[in-house]
């Protein structure tokens, strides 16, 4: 008879549990195993593997061939490794300084994977953040290009506006000039009047100083000789 180590399922529905047994090779998957050797929960993290490491060792000893599944847990365990050094036939003392150098090994690889999981951990919310970060600027630039056409509309009159206004400023300019040199020319001449009236004061003033005194001589003058006429 040929024995198979293998997995049996177990548990409930969707929340699968598996027993590691030794079992015939030619009976049904549900069939009676002969040795439960262990167990394997998956939904654990991490996940859960005991062995009865006496029990694998000895049907490996009687010719138990372990499916792949299995044989990963013992090689995980160790016992696949042990197994190997004793049918190389070491002794015990060598047995157990391999068993402890491979142990070392796999605290480093496992090291070595936390610190890869780590990792990729990190880049992952950095990679979300990234994205969030670009979600959020297309966001605001979509709202910049939304607001945009609202406001094209009014710089667009602006424009009309100012690409007329310098064709109507030379003419303003143009009549603007004129007005100014017209209200100078107006005050100029304003000006020069009580300029000249001023001057005329100011120079018949000292001629009437000089006559006035002979003047008054002559009037009384003459109005003494008509005084005579009309006494004679």
């Amino acid at each position: 008879m040929s024995v198979r180590l293998r997995l049996r399922r177990m548990g409930k529905k969707k929340q699968p549990f598996y027993r590691i047994v030794a079992i015939d090779s030619r009976a049904a998957r549900d069939a009676r195993y002969l040795e439960n050797l262990g167990t394997y929960n998956p939904i654990k993290d991490p996940v859960e593997i005991s062995v009865k490491e006496d029990r694998v060792l000895y049907w490996l000893g009687q010719g138990a061939i372990p499916s792949d599944t299995v044989r990963s847990f013992f090689k995980k365990k160790g016992i696949m490794l042990r197994w190997h050094l004793m049918k190389q036939g070491a002794d015990d003392a060598i047995i157990e300084e391999e068993l402890k150098k491979w142990e070392v090994l796999q605290m480093e690889r496992q090291k070595r994977l936390d610190a890869l999981e780590e990792q990729q951990k990190r880049e992952g919310q950095k990679k979300k953040k990234d994205k969030a970060e670009a979600e959020k600027s297309e966001e605001v630039i979509a709202a910049a290009k939304s607001e945009v056409p609202a406001v094209e509309p009014q710089t667009e009159e602006a424009e009309e506006v100012k690409a007329a206004e310098p064709d109507s400023t030379p003419e303003a300019e143009a009549i603007a000039e004129p007005v100014e040199d017209e209200a100078e020319v107006e005050a100029v001449t304003i000006s020069e009047p009580e300029d000249e009236k001023e001057e005329a004061n100011v120079e018949t003033a000292p001629k009437a100083e000089e006559s006035g005194t002979p003047g008054n001589g002559e009037q009384s003058a003459d109005d003494g000789d008509e005084e005579k006429k009309s006494e004679s």
